[in-house]
């Protein structure tokens, strides 16, 4: 990974996720280590990554929210430092004409993170959590994999108005799919989410979030196929 040279950027919209990123990376490393490298690079490139143009979901605003997820979710983890950092490389390869994404966002954090010396055992689980987001099914015994699916999908249960823009960002990732493609598949995913027999696995994201979020996905559902 090589890191973005840093520049004077007075209008930088996330200088709070610059210092959760240096706090977050502080804290995986364990030890003081005064020949690793300044993390500040490495948000500069993870934060222009998730500023790409092709988004519109997949966005700063999504890692800032998962984030914040994970806040309240963190007395569930067994390694908070690691599901934080999953969640910065989760999505930060994102092209939505792709099925390789999380595959290659792993692979990007397997790259970066023994640079800014993190050690591999820590390494190969943030890649596990990122290649977990594939499927959003973490086992029963794997309470860090439950924290990050939950922040991931807690956005399907925001307000009503939420949830519409949450939608309306989707099909404009998806803009280059014709109309009743995107209302198929977009309905197949929304049918495999409502059979889940949860959605949400941590007790409190359960207990905040599973009635509305299957509101919010029956609803959507309906109007895809004109109920």
């Amino acid at each position: 990974m090589n890191p973005v040279p840093r520049t004077a950027d007075t209008t930088d919209p996330a200088p709070e996720l610059r210092q959760r990123w240096a706090d977050t990376v502080t804290a995986a490393r364990g030890t003081k280590n005064p020949t690793a490298p300044d993390p500040a690079p490495y948000a500069d490139n993870l934060l222009s990554r998730w500023r790409e143009p092709q988004r519109r979901y997949h966005t700063v605003d999504h890692l800032a929210a998962v984030l914040l997820r994970i806040d309240e979710l963190a007395e569930h983890a067994d390694d908070l430092p690691t599901v934080q950092l999953a969640a910065w490389f989760h999505d930060a390869v994102y092209r939505p004409d792709r099925s390789e994404n999380e595959e290659r966002s792993a692979a990007l954090a397997e790259r970066a993170l023994p640079e800014l010396g993190i050690g591999a055992a820590r390494t190969a689980e943030v890649a596990r959590l990122v290649r977990l987001t594939v499927t959003h099914d973490p086992a029963p015994d794997d309470p860090d994999g439950e924290v990050l699916c939950d922040a991931d999908l807690a956005v399907l249960a925001g307000s009503p108005d939420q949830y519409a823009a949450y939608a309306a960002a989707v099909r404009a990732e998806y803009a280059f799919v014709p109309d009743p493609d995107f209302t198929a598949g977009r309905s197949a995913v929304l049918t495999q989410l409502l059979s889940l027999p949860r959605l949400f696995r941590t007790p409190r994201g359960y207990d905040l979030w599973e009635h509305t979020a299957r509101r919010n996905l029956a609803t959507e559902l309906d109007l895809l196929r004109g109920v």
